[in-house]
């Protein structure tokens, strides 16, 4: 008999997805809020659980229905996924609840609990990207999440929104496609879908040189389609406008979760079905790290000449995404480790950045260019010290859980030649990049000229309670790292 903690992922799922059709029987609707944080908080309590019980080192399979390898779906967990799903469930809880107050007022009350639907299954996609062993089931919950994202960037139904969501659905359209055709040609010349079964069929193709250049080819457009879909530059355009125009709780989803799930996968297909030593010399890799080494330079250059806060925060997520894929690109374990902390340390700090972002917004009524923004952290001083906690965290401020991340991928790249030239020297130059556009917004926010017009007001607790749990985590992750990493190091041991 399985033990009991084997059923959670499976469990997670289905329960997501069965939330999403329960939030909208009430004819209370705000009773859909509720329902979803409820679900939330249920779903971070199950996987932290599922974190702990494989902690001692194993990693299980789960066949879904009575059809087993080679044709059935199968999910697998390890100490990786486990704590990743306990991020994801924790940040969207986060998020939900310090967006609420612009929920509340950026969305019509009667299309509200569609709203949550759109969460709830997005959330479902997020888990299935994270525990899926068969890559047609990731193609099908990439579908779900595109769409689901897609709806929540235009809930808030503005002209900017609409327009930003039609880009953002065309880019993520063309990057499925790529996904999508990638994967039936895999299936053309291996036959199989489920990723152990990928493996060997794989590694065959290598050592013979049968069907190697179909192999390369395709490779590259799923490597291709997932970095659209991931918003690695220069495949990023459509990121500022969606990130930036969405209500609060989207713009911290998207750019803390969303991106990230395709992230998970591809370095899943890595690892479980081609190997590190193939991808590496396959050269993809190689093209991850310069992309991500010019994403992180021109997220920055770009975050620095906006002056809308949304758009900036969002175009520093275009940067934050480079430091992954520079990770990623080493093609090492000590590479994906970092990856994974980075993952973790920007979906927190981001959310954060976001949700105190709308309440300093909300506190300046509706104003969102940073010279209208002197005072916001006095008028919101609860959003004004998230935002700087999380503004110097990511320009690498130590004791912070993104100075961990980048100390992670520094020491990643020691002895891998010109790779770790490359690496140290874009940390060092995006590091004051990020300064250059963080440090001023954070000083104009606490500025203040008549003190008058920046006496405290009113914070929504919801908010408040959100976005002092999240600083408190990021400054947890900057001291308290070590289980964590230990966490990441089992995991990627185990994929």
């Amino acid at each position: 008999m399985r033990p009991i903690y084997e059923n959670i992922p499976a469990v997670s799922i289905l329960f997501m997805m069965l939330m999403g059709i329960v939030s909208v029987a009430p004819k209370n609707k705000k009773t859909a809020f509720r329902i979803t944080v409820c679900a939330l908080l249920l779903l971070f309590g199950a996987s932290l659980y599922l974190t702990v019980s494989l902690t001692g080192g194993r990693s299980f399979t789960y066949a879904m229905g009575n059809w087993g390898a080679p044709w059935g779906n199968e999910l697998r967990a390890g100490p990786l996924e486990a704590l990743m799903a306990t991020v994801f469930a924790f940040t969207m809880l986060m998020s939900v609840l310090g967006g609420r107050y612009d929920a509340e007022n950026d969305i019509l009350l009667e299309k509200q609990p569609l709203y949550y639907i759109m969460l709830d299954l997005l959330m479902a996609s997020l888990l299935a990207l994270i525990y899926t062993n068969d890559l047609f089931t990731g193609y099908v919950f990439i579908e779900i999440n595109t769409i689901t994202a897609c709806a929540l960037v235009m809930a808030k139904e503005e002209g900017r929104t609409i327009a930003a969501t039609v880009r953002y659905l065309i880019m993520s359209l063309v990057g499925s496609s790529l996904f999508l055709m990638s994967v039936a040609l895999l299936y053309g010349i291996t036959g199989h879908l489920l990723m152990e079964s990928l493996a060997p069929a794989i590694a065959k193709i290598a050592e013979t040189k049968s069907y190697f250049f179909p192999l390369a080819a395709l490779s590259c457009m799923m490597v291709c389609g997932l970095s659209i879909k991931s918003a690695l530059y220069p495949f990023s355009t459509w990121l500022p406008d969606a990130h930036g125009t969405a209500t609060t709780t989207s713009s911290a989803v998207l750019s803390g979760l969303v991106i990230k799930g395709y992230i998970i996968l591809m370095v899943k297909v890595f690892v479980r079905c081609y190997s590190l030593e193939l991808v590496n010399s396959l050269g993809l890799t190689n093209i991850l790290f310069v992309l991500g080494v010019a994403a992180m330079i021109m997220g920055s250059v770009k975050a620095i000449k906006e002056t809308h806060l949304k758009r900036m925060i969002a175009y520093s997520s275009v940067a934050q995404v480079g430091y992954i894929f520079i990770a990623v690109g080493m093609g090492t374990k000590a590479g994906l480790i970092a990856a994974f902390f980075q993952i973790i340390a920007h979906a927190v700090t981001k959310s954060l950045i976001f949700c105190c972002a709308g309440g300093m917004i909300d506190a300046t009524h509706h104003q969102k260019q940073l010279y209208e923004l002197d005072g916001a952290g006095r008028r919101n001083p609860v959003a004004g010290i998230g935002f700087t906690v999380g503004g110097l965290a990511m320009v690498g401020i130590p004791l912070l859980g993104s100075f961990v991340a980048k100390i992670y991928i520094a020491n990643a790249s020691v002895g891998m030649g010109w790779m770790a030239v490359v690496a140290l020297a874009t940390l060092g130059i995006s590091g004051v990049l990020n300064a250059l556009y963080y440090l001023p917004a954070i000083i104009r926010i606490w500025r203040c000229e008549n003190h008058e017009d920046t006496k405290a007001e009113k914070c929504d607790g919801r908010f408040a309670f959100a976005a002092i749990v999240l600083t408190l985590v990021v400054i947890a992750l900057g001291v308290c790292y070590e289980p964590v990493a230990k966490i990441l190091a089992l995991g990627v041991d185990l994929l």
